[in-house]
């Protein structure tokens, strides 16, 4: 009889273990679920669904929009540049640049292609069949402060049928975000934009 008890003690103490694994195994799975549930989640988060014309769903991946903003800061004042600077002996092209170019500015580019309408300037460009264009050398954005702060280095080359004027150009301003637009893609408004060197360099014969 002893020993019988004994063999059921023993039979307790074995279903007692095979409990506390089972148990022990049972949290562990259930941690785990939750755990995947959770990054499953956040993975879905990430993701965003865009219709094609309204026929089929596309699925893009969702960046951190803070992430990009230093490099659309940079590239946003180098096509305001481009775009103010580019200038051709021709009006409708000059007016749809300027158009371009102020899509991306406020009030101080457009006080300066006031200026230079009222001084004859465009007029001039077209008269001799000037051509003006620009290179860009760096684009430097201070994003430590808002608004950023941002530096252009560039050249401009005036184009004549008799010779070819290079300049320096280097220009300072702000940024200031805004709603993102066709016109707009980056979403920033220049600001405080002002020329700081647009000095010549050389004059070469053609």
């Amino acid at each position: 009889m002893f020993k019988s008890l004994q063999n059921i003690q023993s039979a307790f103490s074995l279903v007692r273990i095979y409990l506390i694994a089972i148990t022990l195994l049972c949290a562990v799975v259930t941690v785990y679920t939750i755990w995947s549930s959770h990054n499953l989640v956040e993975r879905q988060r990430e993701k965003v669904y865009v219709l094609d014309g309204g026929a089929s769903l596309i699925m893009a991946l969702q960046q951190d929009v803070n992430q990009n903003r230093p490099a659309e800061a940079r590239a946003h004042v180098k096509l305001f540049h481009e775009y103010f600077f580019t200038i051709s002996p021709d009006k409708t092209a000059i007016e749809e640049r300027v158009v371009q170019a102020l899509s991306l500015a406020g009030a101080d580019a457009y006080d300066k292609y006031q200026n230079l309408k009222e001084d004859g300037f465009y007029d001039k460009i077209i008269a001799a069949g000037i051509n003006c264009e620009i290179k860009t050398d760096s684009v430097v954005v201070d994003t430590n402060v808002y608004p950023f702060r941002a530096w252009y280095y560039g050249k401009t080359a005036i184009v004549r049928s008799s010779n070819i004027t290079y300049r320096n150009l280097e220009t300072e301003c702000e940024l200031v975000s805004c709603a993102r637009s066709d016109a707009n893609p980056h979403g920033f408004i220049i600001e405080k934009w002002k020329i700081i060197d647009n000095s010549d360099i050389s004059v070469i014969n053609r």
